[in-house]
């Protein structure tokens, strides 16, 4: 053991009884219980009878004791409670201690990664297939620039092979997208990637007959790496392939999915993201936000038509497996328009350098609706027109819901 001072020693106790929710108890060389202390409530274990045989009370004790070696570990042993511990023996002299760490969230989220990797074996199989030819092409496309001086025709082949490639990802990420619709309520929207592929990609559905799901992703950074997984984490929530998670909850949804898409395990990309539910029954939105733009409501039509943002907070997803989210709620009383936008809508930069402001963006959606034209048609005009010749720098990508 470390020869450490009393005080850091207590400290270190201290944090791994608040983590872990330690209990503990003893067991005589007659293998009866004869001690226990901590919160054994947690684990089911609050009626244990002092003098009465271990093994009787604890099953997973029976024929165990004596140990046959010290200390000796059983890990994610489910408890009575429903709770899972690293059950740990020490011996002591003519005593046996049997210490009880709490693992249920490690425990539950190796569940989680296991479920969600058989729900989406067969979107990773398509995903895998895409990334080997794209692989393949890039490779035919590095040896050419090497034969550059005597094979310019094969170079010019190998990058037209590359392109065509790049056209199918993109192909592949718009036949995932939802099409717009107009009843029970309207819902259109606009999907204009960069150059390159993006990382945006949205989608909506009926959770149940009562509850409508709308939700946008935007992973960082751009490339077929980036498209891809913002697909797969669309068809996650589209396909409801997160066990044990409430769809209608956002907030719930937020946290499985952080778990699910760590950045680590993902080429250490991480994505901002916003999931809302709306009632038809309460007209009621509900909304969570993983890092994303808030959206954006419009109330009443015409000139008495007003605007208003819809904050909320939250870290995105794949920063931190702890993080949390808390969700908002408001009513969405006909006529209203609610908007759901990636930052490539405003965040646009003018040829001198300045950049269009979240507010130009909100007038023009607030505005009077003019015959023949679309408010999302105005704003992507707007941009292009702020931005110049050339294509945009980022996915300009917005969600309109129309009541």
């Amino acid at each position: 053991m470390l020869d450490l001072p009393p005080r850091i020693s207590d400290s270190l106790l201290a944090l791994v009884h608040a983590q872990r929710v330690l209990a503990y108890l003893v067991v005589d060389e007659a293998q009866d219980v004869v001690q226990s202390g901590g919160h054994l409530a947690h684990y089911g274990l609050a009626e244990l009878r002092y003098g009465a045989p271990a093994a009787e009370q604890l099953l997973f004790l029976e024929g165990l004791l004596p140990l046959a070696e010290t200390p000796f570990l059983i890990r994610s042993m489910e408890m009575p409670s429903g709770r899972v511990a690293d059950v740990h023996f020490f011996a002591d002299e003519d005593t046996v201690w049997v210490l009880l760490l709490d693992v249920t969230a490690e425990y539950e989220e190796t569940r989680l990664v296991q479920q969600k990797a058989y729900d989406m074996t067969l979107l990773s199989q398509r995903e895998a297939r895409l990334i080997a030819q794209l692989e393949a092409t890039n490779l035919e496309l590095t040896q050419a620039h090497r034969e550059l001086a005597t094979s310019r025709e094969a170079l010019q082949a190998a990058h037209d092979r590359l392109r065509q490639e790049l056209s199918e990802a993109e192909l592949y990420v718009r036949a995932i997208l939802p099409a717009p619709f107009s009843e029970p309520w309207t819902v259109d929207w606009r999907f204009v990637p960069t150059n390159e592929l993006g990382g945006d990609c949205f989608g909506y559905h009926w959770v149940d007959d009562a509850h409508f799901a709308i939700y946008l992703i935007d992973v960082c950074g751009h490339g077929v790496g980036s498209a891809l997984l913002s697909a797969s984490m669309t068809e996650t929530l589209r396909s409801q392939a997160l066990a044990h998670v409430d769809f209608r909850s956002p907030a719930a949804v937020l946290t499985a999915l952080n778990q699910a898409y760590q950045m680590e395990r993902h080429g250490e990309l991480f994505s901002t993201v916003w999931y809302g539910v709306f009632g038809r029954a309460a007209r009621e939105l509900r909304y969570a936000s993983a890092g994303h733009p808030p959206a954006f409501v419009v109330d009443g039509g015409g000139a008495a038509a007003a605007g208003r943002s819809l904050p909320a907070g939250g870290p995105c997803v794949g920063i931190s497996p702890a993080a949390r989210y808390e969700e908002q709620a408001c009513l969405l009383t006909s006529p209203a328009r609610l908007y759901v936008f990636s930052d490539g809508t405003y965040e646009v930069t003018r040829p001198d350098g300045s950049m269009v402001q979240f507010a130009e963006m909100a007038d023009i959606l607030a505005g009077p609706a003019q015959a023949g034209s679309s408010e999302l048609d105005r704003l992507l005009a707007y941009a292009r027109d702020a931005h110049g010749p050339g294509v945009l720098e980022d996915d300009f990508t917005i969600v309109k819901m129309a009541l």
